[in-house]
């Protein structure tokens, strides 16, 4: 299994290798230290801890997850990328803001896994 997202469009692979694979820590891992994530719906999770909480929940409901189709990443900049996949669950889209680490990886900064309640 790759450790590291040496592309932005890499983190949403590693996030549903790691989620398949019960790794809660590995999940949270993708985030920076100070990370957003607008879940659960109408929250915020905020910090790789609180990330990793959520993540261990999710984790224990059970279930597959599968690789989204990875939308071409709409900015790309020297550290900066905004990237989004297109959802299966029909929640409307996924988008995150991620950023280039010293050691060449991408962490996600803000994350927005749905946009609009699934039906």
């Amino acid at each position: 299994m790759t450790t590291a997202a040496m592309t932005p469009e890499d983190l949403s692979r590693l996030f549903v290798e790691r989620a398949n694979a019960g790794d809660a820590d590995g999940m949270a891992n993708l985030y920076e230290p100070d990370a957003v994530l607008a879940f659960p719906p109408g929250s915020q999770t905020v910090g790789r801890a609180a990330i990793r909480e959520l993540m261990a929940q999710l984790v224990a409901r059970g279930g597959t997850f599968t690789v989204e189709p990875a939308l071409p990443t709409v900015y790309q900049g020297d550290d900066l990328a905004l990237t989004s996949t297109i959802p299966s669950d029909n929640t409307g889209g996924r988008v995150q803001l991620v950023r280039k680490q010293a050691d060449g990886s991408w962490l996600r900064v803000i994350d927005r896994p749905e946009t609009r309640s699934a039906r």
